[in-house]
């Protein structure tokens, strides 16, 4: 006789209570009350837990009979399909996108330095995982990765909303590549028909005439002394910003007048060798009383163990009335455009902007000749900001390099 739920409120009895077609109620001596279903699979008897009643009522054992003997006409044994679901639930619950990009992030290290790694995870913590982290990877959908990145977009952050698909496309592919996930189904986004065409522009940059006024807005500079020994080291360099906010103690021979940024920290991932002007030297002895027993020359105010962080410059600029018209970066291009004008070699110049030498021979002979000139040249460029925050600078062509 089948069970009704008049009868299941008042079983007491011990024993194995059938409904039919093998489900049933087993009522143990303790007063346990499971749901069971019996049945045959590959010529065994076997038997698939339901759960425990009256958490499960009856209408709720029966529609989970009925699905386990629709798997069961298909050819599936219900207690094996049972276990390869709750063994894939396990796997989506540790494999989020969250966690698998940070172990892609790890598989990354040693081909990135540090500062990039920092600003990878930030754009992900940033844009994604605020709203998809969490999630399996398996259950997210490309509509909502698309749905993210336009987001940045629609901020204004073009190019950051297309490296942001980058990364998180590059997640999935090595997620798929170590097991993490089956298939990819972040294949068919194309950054061309999700985001907008946009107009690439450089980097704003200071024009020469405007080094007067910009010297000594750096000189009247309120802020903190760290970021404005920085910013005057990068004017006197050419260097990248990142190299001078990252720049260690050790890296400095001040009596030598040397700066040797290891490869590691360069973009080209190439040793580069920076000869410093008496003003450079300077620059940096004024910094030995405010970080000279630390690592860095140039901490953060906030957090001494930590660099500057990556928008300190341009804030700084911001400050000084240059927002949305130079850029910490630009002044790579105004020390380029201006010792090009003045007869430099353009040799010599691009070495010490560090530009990758495609040739082979040729990058040889810079490293074994261009220092001296290089020496030179930043000596001149150290020299002529002096003249022309002084108002007495007139360029005339130069023959020396």
């Amino acid at each position: 006789m089948k069970l009704t739920d008049a009868k299941l409120r008042n079983l007491t009895e011990p024993g194995k209570h059938f409904d039919g077609g093998g489900l049933y109620l087993d009522v143990t001596k303790a007063g346990g009350r499971y749901w069971r279903l019996k049945y045959r699979h590959g010529g065994k008897e076997k038997l698939l837990a339901l759960g425990v009643y009256p958490a499960v009522g009856l209408r709720d054992a029966r529609a989970k009979a009925d699905e386990a003997r629709q798997q069961l006409q298909a050819g599936a044994d219900p207690g094996a399909v049972r276990k390869e679901a709750k063994a894939k639930a396990e796997h989506e619950a540790i494999n989020t996108l969250e966690a698998v990009a940070g172990d892609w992030l790890k598989h990354q290290a040693g081909r990135w330095e540090p500062l990039t790694m920092t600003r990878i995870r930030a754009s992900l913590e940033g844009h994604v995982f605020k709203t998809l982290g969490a999630r399996p990877l398996a259950s997210i959908k490309p509509r909502e990765v698309m749905d993210a990145v336009k987001a940045v977009e629609a901020g204004g952050a073009g190019e950051q909303a297309g490296r942001v698909l980058q990364r998180v496309k590059a997640i999935y592919r090595w997620a798929v590549t170590h097991g993490r996930i089956e298939a990819n189904p972040m294949l068919d986004l194309v950054p061309s028909e999700i985001l907008k065409p946009r107009e690439v522009r450089h980097r704003a940059a200071l024009a020469d005439k405007d080094l007067p006024e910009f010297l000594k807005k750096l000189d009247a500079y309120d802020g903190d002394p760290h970021t404005v020994h920085a910013l005057r080291l990068l004017v006197l360099t050419g260097t990248r910003p990142g190299e001078v906010r990252g720049a260690r103690w050790a890296e400095f021979d001040l009596d030598a007048a040397l700066w040797v940024i290891p490869a590691e920290r360069m973009k080209m991932r190439v040793e580069h060798r920076v000869p410093l002007s008496r003003q450079a030297v300077e620059v940096l002895r004024s910094m030995q009383p405010l970080s000279g027993g630390r690592e860095l020359v140039f901490p953060s105010p906030f957090y001494p163990s930590k660099p500057l962080s990556e928008n300190t410059f341009n804030s700084a600029m911001a400050r000084m009335g240059y927002k949305n018209t130079a850029t910490a970066h630009g002044f790579r291009a105004l020390f380029s455009t201006v010792a090009n004008e003045c007869g430099w070699n353009p040799d010599v110049i691009e070495r010490q902007l560090a530009h990758k030498e495609r040739n082979q021979v040729r990058a040889a002979y810079h490293r074994s000749t261009y220092l001296k000139d290089r020496e030179k040249l930043l000596q001149w460029w150290a020299d002529y900001l002096d003249g022309r925050k002084a108002g007495n600078v007139v360029k005339m062509p130069q023959r020396a390099a």
